[in-house]
């Protein structure tokens, strides 16, 4: 998977959660169930595309 193609299916699992949120309410178990899913697309980012930070103490 390539860098915009993630980036991409993180905006869009964003978008479909507001959108999901507005008409269900945040609570609703569609909302979790997509939010969690973006939280795994974005970890996904994380740990593929940025550099860990190491102190050098």
């Amino acid at each position: 998977m390539i860098k915009q193609d993630l980036i991409s299916m993180i905006e869009n699992k964003r978008a479909e959660l507001i959108k999901v949120a507005k008409t269900n309410g945040l609570t609703s178990s569609v909302a979790i169930r997509y939010s969690q899913e973006l939280d795994h697309l974005l970890n996904e980012y994380n740990r593929r595309f940025i550099q860990k930070v190491t102190n050098a103490s």
